[in-house]
């Protein structure tokens, strides 16, 4: 098989891991609806269970980015997909509060490091002006992982039992790891077009990516986006039952359509900025044109809060995350533009953390806001926060170019 044929493949699976990296972690947001009731819940225990989450996903967002630009991709996804479905096995067997705390934690070791990993397949098996797509595909299984969840988790639920909708995914996990293990890489793949000088460069020394600017502002950035899609990932089953009336059976049939909306503007904003890359438009310019359009698309939440029909609420959280799906491609090739292959895994993971560090603050927030008053402050600062972040963006990075002098320096 050609070297060219086998990157698509590893691509492929790269996307069924960032769909199972989503499937996973949204199982209990829907099952959540049970569980609550068989172990008497409350919502702040719930923002706690959650912040457990988030604290391991923050640390191994950067351990695991950082061990991914030393060790390489195969390794760096192999350890994260094989771990984290071990975990979500686990979550099958739990008995009480302290336990769903401590599997929940070990979830988020394993998951923290998959998408610097996604980055990092990209960066070393897709020239420049592909990338932006090859980030969709990857990025977009994510999305494809949430469209699946509501309504196979709860078929399961109904059928099977809750505890067999963490079990399956799991299996399912520990399939995907043997895999990837056995397809080959190095020999077969390393003859693309990446130019040999990038797959053999030194990684950036860590202190000098943390002294950056353009990577300070790119975690400032994650910073305040990550907890708008933490929300819509952890809350928005709970608020369709309570604050909408509806049903635990119909959130599996409404809930996929928001993600669906995601996935496709995943693959579909990379598409779109390396059209106009091809079209001879400057990195900058494609990249930034694509989040601005994002930007402007998110105002939209702002009115779920108005709207008297369930099928509005769930219409305009579609924009929200097709605006989402644009933004987030486009944000981590940018980093891809500007950092290279021998430091991007390391960005995409501090931001990673930044962003989970900032879902640990606001998440037991969420849960106070939500238990003393109502979603419609959260839904306001969802359709504020964007549009902030592209300020951000435009004035503080005025062009995304890379930063690399030589290899493993800027």
């Amino acid at each position: 098989m050609k070297p060219s044929a086998v990157r698509w493949i590893i691509l492929g699976l790269v996307f069924i891991a960032t769909g199972l990296n989503f499937l996973d972690r949204q199982i209990l947001s829907i099952t959540i609806i049970k569980i609550q009731k068989e172990f008497k819940l409350s919502d702040v225990q719930y923002g706690m269970i959650n912040t457990s989450f988030l604290v391991s996903y923050a640390l191994m967002f950067t351990i695991g980015g950082r061990l991914t630009d030393r060790f390489g991709a195969k390794l760096g996804l192999a350890f994260s997909v094989g771990l984290w479905s071990i975990a979500s096995g686990l979550h099958g067997f739990m008995n009480n509060f302290f336990q769903l705390i401590l599997f929940r934690f070990l979830l988020g070791v394993g998951e923290g490091g998959c998408f610097p990993a996604a980055a990092k397949t990209v960066n070393e098996l897709f020239e420049r002006k592909e990338r932006g797509l090859a980030n969709g595909i990857a990025i977009g299984g994510s999305a494809m992982g949430a469209v699946l969840a509501p309504p196979l988790v709860i078929w399961i639920s109904n059928d099977m039992g809750w505890r067999w909708s963490f079990i399956i995914p799991g299996v399912i996990g520990i399939v995907w790891f043997v895999v990837w293990v056995l397809i080959p890489w190095k020999k077969k793949v390393a003859n693309t077009e990446i130019v040999a000088a990038e797959m053999k460069g030194k990684t950036v020394p860590f202190l000098k990516i943390l002294g950056n600017r353009n990577a300070i502002v790119f975690l400032i950035l994650r910073f305040l986006l990550d907890p708008v899609f933490y929300f819509i990932m952890f809350w928005i089953p709970k608020y369709l039952n309570e604050q909408r009336n509806v049903s635990f059976d119909e959130v599996g049939r409404l809930l996929w359509i928001p993600f669906l909306a995601l996935g496709l503007s995943n693959m579909l904003g990379g598409y779109f900025s390396d059209k106009l890359i091809k079209r001879n438009f400057t990195v900058n310019t494609a990249r930034k044109t694509v989040m601005g359009v994002a930007a402007f698309l998110t105002l939209g939440a702002m009115f779920i809060q108005g709207v008297s029909s369930v099928a509005w609420a769930i219409a305009l959280m579609s924009l929200l995350m097709f605006a989402h799906g644009f933004w987030i491609t486009n944000y981590i090739t940018a980093i891809s533009d500007v950092f290279g292959n021998n430091a991007t895994s390391t960005v995409v993971g501090l931001t990673g953390t930044a962003g989970a560090i900032a879902g640990i603050i606001v998440n037991p927030l969420i849960g106070l806001v939500v238990q003393n008053f109502s979603y419609d402050p959260l839904w306001i600062l969802c359709g504020l926060m964007y549009p902030l972040a592209f300020i951000i963006l435009v004035v503080f990075i005025p062009q995304i170019k890379p930063l690399f002098q030589k290899e493993g320096e800027f």
